[in-house]
């Protein structure tokens, strides 16, 4: 079995595999920050899979982004039947959320792809992987200097990432 299989299949259960690292993850990550850069991916396979590379120009970065139903603001004036409802329903996934949001305090970088690492009853974590656009070594790369262009900028925005083309209807 490959090394990639292996640690697919670990993380296919992550509680039955060890739950003390389970717990002790959940209880650290709580207390972080919302946005937190990181060294290394959680999950090097799915890190792979959606074009992490471990050089120069890389960047990953873990968002927690709040679980549950959203709730629209409330009118001050007015009274009709529209305005008693204040439940929304999003068009957006909180995969699609995640990514906007490191990229609202990443200017500099673009969004590439993320992928879920963990979930609880109030949170869900993600780690999104970001490129330096500007970084010689993403320029040199042929595979990826696609991100260099102005129109890739500001692709999590524009719905052009993998969790916004699913949440518009895209991946069928």
């Amino acid at each position: 079995m490959s090394l990639y299989k292996a640690i697919r299949d670990a993380w296919k259960k992550p509680k039955a595999t060890n739950p003390q690292l389970w717990r002790e993850r959940l209880i650290e990550w709580r207390r972080q920050p919302v946005t937190v850069k990181i060294e290394r991916p959680t999950r090097l396979d799915k890190a792979r899979s959606v074009g992490y590379k471990a050089k120069q120009g890389y960047v990953l970065v873990r968002q927690r982004v709040i679980r549950g139903g959203h709730s629209r603001p409330r009118p001050n004036q007015g009274r009709r039947s529209k305005h008693s409802s204040t439940r929304m329903n999003l068009n957006k996934n909180y995969k699609q959320i995640a990514e906007e949001r490191v990229a609202k305090k990443y200017t500099n970088m673009t969004v590439l792809n993320s992928y879920e690492v963990l979930k609880d009853g109030r949170f869900s974590w993600f780690e999104i992987v970001l490129v330096d656009p500007d970084h010689p070594v993403i320029k040199a790369d042929k595979n990826i200097n696609w991100v260099t262009a102005k129109k890739n900028r500001s692709r999590a925005f524009h719905g052009k990432t993998a969790a916004a083309k699913r949440a518009r209807g895209m991946m069928k």
